[in-house]
């Protein structure tokens, strides 16, 4: 895919950056999302397990009542002893007790199943929301993956879907609990005494403006935490896998220079919303204890004044607490909140992202396919500026070779995306069998094709797994006769455990030569109609390279081959050569024939191999 990246990059505003680029969409100047809107979402998703849900909030409901009748009886167990007789109603004041007693035991029952419930659920939700996301990875078009960071994906992935079920664990229920504790709280303490009542409620609009001033202050930060991490997860997944490179090139002080910029923009980021959103507690504390100074000294006053009993007052006292504490576990719960909606935001940013295009509602699965190719005036642009192929038109019949040669950047690659549906043409028109490849249903279309990159893919697993990715069902002994074409059997079986030898994209247990040589044995069993060996040989020795070419005859028979190369002695015998050159087909023949026409082939040749190896 080479030439793509000479083309300039479309611009994704929905998205963010490219590491160790700018501060990205979420920079500390730039506003934040609706969080009210990304709420809502999480609550919808969280509904999906409804049931569950309304037993929890059931549950945290009778228990919010039992904390709310608890105070109401420790009043009356003051109001047991007669300070001017002297005397104590111990039937009663045993009864209360017992009460109380049983009404504590039945809360810490409650609690416990309601956290187990509400853990489980959540663990359920994150899992959810993580197959979604990767589910949406699958469909997302291949765009999307050359302008992104893969280290911010895997960011959005793991650590904003944390933050997702942190939230949901520890705030759904202290949520229902809060409002619950309220409204009750103040229903006991209306009914035992208005002027005390109204002097708890003195809080509220303290704490309202409280929130919504640290509120505004916070969010941004933590918005600007998460795609800071994300920025530094990308630096660090392409550092990891480019560390030679970085070695070769003596940038390790660069990068770690750059590591440091994000790491200390993220620290920065962090110690903001931590700070604003840490001025929380300390400030309601204050207003807590204000509202409970208050509350004594008035209580106080009607008492001895008044005759308002001791334990209402006692009551009240500890209502004043309760009442405040939901205040309180909401002001707790603002850091997880404000972590979790920005990092919600990043996780739904993806899932709203536009989709590959759909199959046609009349797509067909194509039936044995031929391997006959046509072009019609096919243009595209990869950023919808600068043209890659202009009207580009040509026809391959079923078994023939055509190779596409050109300079770096010339569109080579980019007929073979098209063909292969991993973009979509802008204009004109391509077809397989006579077919439009937009009336073929996606899957049936990619089954066509075995298809050699340059740039090899192998996935964690054994060799073994690795050659059977086109075909889960093959038997071993297909697997090892595709080794043998693809000239990869005879250094498989000299390694200590063979075909069952571990591999990964990430580890360097094998050379790229071999890597690329289990590649091809893996187009070699795919067995399609259509072959595409992109560089396929770039990798290898000389020696390997004419013997895999041997090889390759043999594949291509009856079969359509397209060969991308830039070494020009391993496409000589193609059925036609295809000069691509500024988005157009310059030339087009068989090698002798364009080697008389002494044009731009010709020219590429001698270059190459000189005058001797021309002939």
């Amino acid at each position: 895919m080479t030439e793509k990246f000479n083309q300039q990059q479309p611009k994704m505003p929905t998205m963010g950056h490219r590491p160790g680029g700018g501060r990205g969409r979420f920079a500390p100047t730039e506003k934040p999302k609706n969080a009210k809107g990304t709420l809502i979402r999480i609550v919808k998703a969280y509904m999906r397990w409804a049931k569950i849900i309304l037993v929890a909030i059931f549950l945290t409901a009778i228990s919010s009542l039992i904390s709310v009748a608890i105070p109401y009886y420790v009043g009356k167990t003051f109001n047991t002893f007669n300070i001017t007789d002297r005397t104590v109603d111990s039937s009663s004041l045993v009864s209360l007790l017992i009460i109380i007693l049983s009404l504590y035991l039945a809360n810490w029952l409650l609690n416990l199943i309601n956290g187990v419930i509400m853990l489980k659920t959540s663990q359920k939700l994150v899992s959810t929301l993580r197959t979604e996301f990767f589910g949406k990875m699958q469909k997302l078009p291949l765009e999307f993956y050359d302008t992104q960071s893969h280290g911010d994906i895997m960011s959005r992935i793991t650590n904003d879907v944390d933050n997702i079920s942190s939230t949901i664990a520890q705030t759904t229920t202290q949520l229902t609990s809060s409002i619950i504790t309220l409204v009750g709280s103040l229903i006991v303490m209306i009914s035992l005494n208005l002027p005390l009542t109204f002097t708890v409620l003195l809080c509220v609009p303290l704490v309202a403006l409280l929130t919504k001033t640290i509120a505004s202050k916070s969010r941004a930060y933590f918005l600007t935490q998460q795609r800071s991490l994300g920025e530094l997860n990308g630096v660090i997944e392409e550092n990891i896998l480019g560390l030679k490179m970085v070695k070769a090139f003596d940038k390790q002080e660069d990068v770690v220079q750059q590591f440091k910029e994000i790491n200390e923009r993220l620290c920065e980021s962090s110690n903001k919303a931590q700070v604003w959103s840490g001025y929380m507690m300390p400030l309601m504390n204050v207003i807590n204890n204000f509202a409970f100074a208050v509350v004594a000294i008035l209580g106080g006053i009607l008492s001895v004044n008044y005759g308002l009993k001791v334990g209402t007052v006692v009551s009240f006292l500890t209502y004043s607490k309760q009442f405040t504490q939901p205040l309180n576990s909401i002001a707790g719960m603002f850091n997880t909140i404000q972590s979790a909606l920005a990092g919600a935001e990043r996780v739904f940013e993806i899932l709203d992202y536009e989709e590959e295009a759909k199959d046609n509602i009349d797509a067909i699965e194509i039936q044995h396919p031929m391997g006959e190719v046509s072009f019609h005036n096919v243009c595209f642009s990869y950023d919808k500026t600068k043209p890659v192929l202009k009207n580009v038109s040509f026809h391959v019949n079923p078994g023939e070779v055509v190779a596409l040669v050109g300079e770096t950047g010339a569109g080579k690659t980019t007929i073979v995306n098209l063909l292969t549906r991993l973009y979509d043409s802008g204009s004109g028109e391509i077809m397989i069998d006579n077919i439009p490849i937009t009336h073929i249903k996606r899957d049936s279309l990619r089954k066509c094709f075995s298809v050699v990159l340059q740039d090899t893919s192998l996935f964690s697993g054994t060799i073994m797994d690795n050659i059977r990715y086109s075909q889960d069902d093959a038997t071993e002994e297909e697997v090892v006769k595709a080794a043998k074409i693809a000239h990869a059997h005879d250094f498989i079986s000299k390694l200590p455990k063979g075909y069952a030898t571990n591999v990964s994209a990430a580890t360097d247990n094998l050379s790229h030569g071999q890597r690329q040589l289990i590649s091809i044995a893996r187009a070699v069993l795919c067995d399609s109609p259509i072959l595409i060996l992109d560089e396929a040989t770039s990798s290898v020795d000389t020696k390997t390279e004419k013997e895999i070419q041997k090889a390759l005859v043999s594949l291509m028979q009856n079969r359509t081959s397209f060969l991308i190369a830039h070494r020009l002695s391993t496409i000589r015998d193609a059925d036609h050569i295809m000069v691509i050159g500024d988005g157009q087909i310059l030339e087009s023949g068989n090698h002798q024939s364009l080697m008389n026409e002494k044009g731009r082939y010709y020219e590429m040749v001698i270059s190459q191999m000189g005058k001797r190896g021309a002939r």
